[in-house]
Parts: C-alpha cells; sequence; structure tokens
C-alpha cells in the first residue's frame, strides 16, 4: 500500500520532473546534437501532456480518490514507463530508438489501460430483472435493497415466542 500511496503523490510532480530530466540529459551526455535538439523540442511537451492525461485519468477513479492509492497495474506500468523515459534521458546512441518506441507504445498501453479501469469503475453493476412474462427490466434501488435482505434469508427460520413465567 505504501508503494502505491507513492506512486499515487509521485503522479503529478512526475509532469514536470520527467521533461526536465530530457533537458537536464540532452546537456549532460548528448553534447548539443542538433538532431537531439529536435528531438527535444518534441519529446519534452508530449511527456508532459502524456503524464498530465494519466495522472488525470488515474485520480479520475474513485477507488484511487478515496485509498489515495494507485491500483498495482497502474504502480507496475507508470513505474516501468517512467524508467523508460530516465533511461530515455541518458541519450545513449545504441539503445536511443528502442527506449524512443518502447516510451511511445508504453504510453498507450498506460493510456487505454487508464481509460478502461476508469469505464469499468464508473460503469458499475446492473442487475436485470425478468418479469413472469418475460419482460426484462432494471429494478429500482428500493428494490434492489429488499432483494439484498430477502437472498439473505433463503434458510428455514424459526421463531420461538417465550411465554411468561407462571409461578
Amino acid at each position: 500500500m505504501v508503494l502505491r500511496r507513492l506512486f499515487y503523490r509521485w503522479l503529478l510532480p512526475a509532469a514536470f520532473v520527467l521533461p526536465l530530466w530530457l533537458f537536464v540529459g540532452w546537456i549532460v551526455f548528448s553534447g548539443g546534437s542538433g538532431w537531439a535538439l529536435l528531438w527535444l523540442f518534441v519529446a519534452v511537451p508530449a511527456v508532459f501532456v502524456s503524464q498530465v492525461l494519466l495522472s488525470l485519468l488515474v485520480r479520475a477513479r474513485g477507488s484511487v480518490r478515496e485509498s489515495r492509492a494507485v491500483s498495482w497495474r497502474d504502480a507496475v506500468g507508470i513505474g516501468l514507463w517512467h524508467l523508460v523515459i530516465i533511461a530515455l534521458g541518458l541519450f545513449d546512441s545504441r539503445v536511443f530508438f528502442p527506449l524512443l518506441v518502447l516510451s511511445v507504445v508504453g504510453a498507450l498501453v498506460l493510456f487505454w489501460s487508464s481509460l478502461a479501469q476508469v469505464w469499468n469503475e464508473a460503469r458499475g453493476t446492473v442487475t436485470v430483472m425478468h418479469a413472469a412474462d418475460g419482460t426484462a427490466y432494471i429494478p429500482a434501488p428500493r428494490e434492489r435493497a429488499q432483494q439484498r435482505s430477502q437472498q439473505r434469508v433463503d434458510g428455514d427460520v424459526i421463531v420461538v415466542a417465550e411465554s411468561p413465567r407462571q409461578e
């Protein structure tokens, strides 16, 4: 739970720290290459926008807001994606393009994963009942509560009435 809460707190600062890391990595490791600078002008805003969107999608879920912790699926996915972005900021020419492709694919996978989690959580569960003639309907909330209470008492119920003691 602690790790998931750390990821929850890290989501918004990461939108600023990771693009800054790419810029610092370009200064320290690339030596000022023109192509790297051109790539940097595209990558920094892309990382910023994608991180902000992912943060908002993750924080939009009620379970995340309630527990103030991301899901394990989010923690693993976002953690791996951030590691790829950090490795990308080292500007190692031997692995630069595979890491670039991996970071773009990772961002897309995380985006769709977050959307799916938001959708599943927002959708909730719906009970469809069937009338005697076969017509399907969704019961009103009161009806659902009554059904739940009736379902709990499916067995035999024995009621023993006490009689006053006669002395």
